[in-house]
């Protein structure tokens, strides 16, 4: 019980801190580090990409399977969540925008 009243976003704001604010922070948080995560998943494709031609080369064979499907799975569910947290940082920010019209 003593949890749930310290993430109640009443108890932040009349504690001082902005829960708008936090929860802008929070999200602009997660969306760079999905946002790095999938930048190491393209160097990771690219480079084990790079590996298997280079050692389809050295054996002159022709490399059929690909070797990205474990990534690209994990890869289109962060292009996924990167979408929905931009779309939900998008909400926040176009409310915050419309109540300081409004005042």
């Amino acid at each position: 019980m003593q949890k749930a009243a310290e993430n109640d976003p009443a108890t932040e704001a009349v504690d001082g801190i902005d829960a708008y604010q936090t929860i802008v922070s929070d999200l602009i948080c997660l969306i760079g580090q999905v946002q790095a995560s999938l930048s190491r998943i393209e160097s990771v494709i690219a480079y084990e990409t790079s590996l298997a031609c280079a050692e389809a080369a050295d054996a002159n064979i022709i490399v059929l399977d690909d070797v990205t499907p474990r990534y690209t799975k994990a890869g289109a569910a962060l292009k996924a969540c990167d979408a929905g947290l931009g779309a939900a940082l998008g909400f926040l920010l176009e409310v915050k925008a419309i109540e300081q019209r409004l005042n």
